[in-house]
């Protein structure tokens, strides 16, 4: 029997924030795939290299981390007033399955400048030179995100002196406004969705814990770092190499997600592992980053580290980061309350690659906490573009 031959599909490979992924326009997938199945995901587990025991995604173009596991499907939006819609999947690494439940905020800033790249904006829309903001559906939470992508003599500007904490190299900022970021939704609730800014959580077996439970941005557990036994100024391998900490974490996770209504039964956290997210928090001190960079607490307001697919991430989730300004701008959460406490807008944070800062536009209504917008700035590259080649095998999926 012949072998299948593989198939190519064309594809853009770029660096968003402190993440990277595969980005694919919709119409150029296969026909099986340009629809939620079985097949689209074989073709984004093949195209990452997943699932793979060794856990290095040698077969693919993954990079055997959560931040570079990801794939983005663009299409020219349909939706009034928007320019493009996104779709986000947080492919596994060991695993078989593809988690669409949530946004990567970091890949939002590449979603601007792939989305011109690949002619998915209306040239009229384009500035010669200047600022184009390109409105974006994010497809997975049902919400607008706007993309500030700088123009230069008709093309996106890519390079620049932007740094980012956790990014190598400098290259051009790309502000983003998350619009209404919270009620996350199909997932749908408050922003509190247990109607507190504080519960305790109670994990048999593992403890009781103050936490601050919150729809914005991204699902997200907050729990102070010393409850843990931390200080919030850990590293990556003080976490991920303690294999008994993440068991406990993912314990906790799970019975987090039911308090916050995302799961029905503990066991459903298996299989969506990219939501919620959890992260502790501590008050502001000085501890140094893991590129050397001294972090002095003076230059902060409070430490946040958090877990992405099971790990400890280097640097922040751009999600995470929506929910934590969110958070920090509503007086009594453990976010704002290790930040110091009262009403702000804003907040730097320091994270295992540096620090970043995040504002949010929160305000109460009928007893109801809301957030307008948050903010930030991040960076994007296209590192390669052409054709990602899978096995023809993977349109059996269906």
């Amino acid at each position: 029997m012949s072998e299948r031959p593989q198939i190519r599909i064309p594809a853009t490979y770029l660096r968003g924030g402190t993440s990277k992924g595969v980005f694919f326009k919709l119409q150029d997938l296969p026909e099986a795939a340009r629809q939620p199945g079985p097949v689209r995901d074989a073709i984004f587990l093949r195209a990452l290299g997943s699932p793979d025991p060794y856990g290095k995604q040698i077969d693919g173009m993954g990079n055997a981390s959560s931040s570079t596991s990801k794939g983005v499907i663009l299409s020219k939006s349909t939706r009034a007033g928007h320019d493009v819609d996104y779709l986000f999947g947080q492919v596994s690494i060991d695993k078989p399955f593809v988690d669409w439940s949530g946004n990567c905020g970091n890949l939002s800033a590449a979603v601007g400048p792939c989305a011109i790249h690949m002619g998915l904006v209306d040239a009229a829309r384009l500035p010669h030179n200047g600022v184009a903001s390109i409105r974006i559906w994010q497809a997975n939470i049902a919400k607008t995100i706007v993309a500030h992508v700088p123009i230069t003599d008709g093309q996106v500007q890519e390079t620049g002196g932007f740094e980012l904490d956790g990014v190598t190299f400098a290259a051009a900022e790309v502000p983003l406004e998350f619009l209404d970021p919270a009620d996350e939704g199909e997932d749908g609730g408050a922003m509190f969705p247990t109607g507190n800014l504080v519960d305790r959580l109670d994990v048999p077996g593992v403890g009781s814990f103050a936490a601050t439970m919150i729809n914005a941005g991204i699902p997200t557990i907050f729990l102070n770092a010393k409850d843990l036994g931390y200080t919030g100024c850990e590293l990556q391998d003080a976490i991920n190499n303690d294999a008994e900490a993440l068991a406990r974490f993912e314990t906790i996770r799970a019975h987090g997600a039911m308090r916050m209504g995302l799961i029905q039964d503990l066991s459903e956290a298996a299989t969506r592992q990219h939501t919620p997210k959890i992260a502790f928090v501590g008050p502001a001190q000085s501890y140094t980053a893991s590129s050397g960079k001294a972090i002095a607490a003076e230059d902060i307001d409070l430490v946040v580290r958090a877990l992405s697919m099971g790990k400890l991430h280097h640097a922040m989730m751009g999600t995470a980061a929506v929910a934590i300004g969110t958070a920090a701008a509503v007086p009594g959460t453990l976010v704002n309350l290790a930040a110091g406490g009262g009403e702000r807008q804003a907040v730097r944070f320091g994270h295992p690659s540096g620090t970043l800062r995040v504002g949010a536009e929160a305000r109460q209504l009928n007893g109801e906490w809301q957030v307008i917008k948050a903010l930030m700035s991040r960076s994007a590259r296209i590192l390669m573009e052409g054709w990602i080649r899978v096995p023809g095998l993977v349109l059996d999926a269906a």
